[in-house]
């Protein structure tokens, strides 16, 4: 018999969506979960990381293999909310959709790990190997919650590990690296009728950012999982007033990464233009200040094929496995682990996250519940 009913377990995605964890404030989210989890016998373990932000770590099972299930606490900033149908930290439903900043990115993935596990328990069904959560913080920006996981040594023994991000019915078990760089360039200001007076700050940052393009775009590199490797200038700042020579500029970048370009190629490659502008008299500095690998799992595993085969059941056709463009906290957490270990992203959603008016199918997210009970427990048989 369940431990929840349906309205319950829509109701604790609620409660996970009514707290506002913008990019921090995921003690609070981690806090209700350690609550959820004591309150049906399991205990889970606050891990702080800075103030206002905890990982949380929860296992069940007492022997034999680990299977490591994941998911972050953290949302994006809903944006405009007045162009947001309803309060975005209301999970409202409207068509068999539960709408609410988070709902499909990620929290509905997170509450159906969790619900799971406390069913799991409760009904005694694992009776082999043990299910460990690691709920991360600040996946959104920066992934320093999987970081601490794997400086922990919290990864070490799991044996497998399923990311609950939003895939829908598809299983993900590759992708892209992501790389933020920040280039900050000193200059003088001067009047711009006099530019000889100055050094115009913006300037070889725009001739930095226009060699990049060429150098990433044009280069012949390329997986047949993820295809080629993805550049793009994402802000550029400079100068205060139309007839001023800028004193200081800076840009930012994102690059997602491939394994035939990786993450230490493509940061030499733009480290080698900002050089080449400093020779010339330019004063430009190069940080990194997010550096996630790209993974690459086993397309077929035990794990993987499990999955398909009891997700089909709910779809009601095979589950594709697929590469994809976006990053997980999987770059973290599978750190030192072998080229076959088994990893995928499976876990409800839909194509809304980080959107005005993100939603989740309210029959998918009760469905993900049932399903990962299966999957948990059959795995470790």
């Amino acid at each position: 018999m369940a431990v929840f009913s349906d309205e319950e377990k829509v109701q604790i995605l609620a409660d996970l969506v009514h707290i506002e964890s913008v990019n921090d404030h995921e003690a609070l989210v981690a806090q209700y979960l350690q609550k959820l989890f004591a309150d049906h016998g399991i205990d889970a373990q606050l891990m702080a990381v800075s103030d206002g932000r905890a990982n949380l770590l929860a296992e069940i099972g007492t022997t034999g293999p680990i299977l490591g299930i994941s998911g972050h606490m953290d949302v994006v900033t809903p944006g405009d909310v007045s162009k947001w149908t309803s309060d975005p930290f209301t999970l409202t439903e409207r068509d068999g959709k539960l709408y609410g900043r988070g709902a499909t990115d990620m929290k509905s993935g997170l509450a159906a790990m969790v619900i799971a596990m406390i069913e799991i328990e409760a009904a005694h069904t694992l009776k082999n190997g043990r299910i460990r959560l690691m709920a991360t913080i600040a996946e959104e920006v920066g992934e320093t919650g999987s970081q601490a996981f794997y400086e922990a040594g919290t990864m070490d023994d799991v044996d497998a590990l399923l990311i609950g991000e939003p895939s829908g019915y598809n299983i993900a078990y590759a992708h892209k690296g992501s790389i933020d760089i920040e280039l900050t360039s000193q200059g003088k200001t001067a009047h711009s009728s006099m530019p000889e007076a100055g050094y115009n700050a913006l300037d070889p940052l725009i001739d930095i950012l226009a060699q990049a393009n060429h150098v990433f775009r044009d280069s012949d590199r390329t997986s047949d999982l993820l295809g080629k490797l993805v550049f793009n200038s994402t802000v550029l700042q400079g100068g205060n007033q139309v007839n001023s020579i800028p004193g200081e500029a800076h840009a930012e970048l994102n690059i997602r990464s491939i394994p035939e370009f990786d993450n230490e190629t493509a940061i030499a490659a733009l480290q080698k233009l900002v050089d080449q502008q400093n020779a010339q008299g330019a004063q430009v500095n190069l940080s990194v200040f997010m550096s996630q690998d790209p993974v690459a799992a086993p397309k077929d595993t035990p794990l993987s094929d499990l999955a398909a085969k009891i997700g089909e059941s709910y779809a009601g056709e095979p589950i594709p496995k697929l590469a994809i463009p976006a990053v997980t906290d999987a770059s973290n957490l599978l750190k030192d682990k072998s080229a076959d270990f088994p990893f995928i992203m499976f876990g409800p959603g839909n194509m809304t996250p980080h959107q005005v008016d993100e939603n989740v199918d309210r029959q998918m997210y009760l469905d993900f519940i049932k399903l990962y009970e299966q999957l948990f427990v059959t795995h470790l048989k």
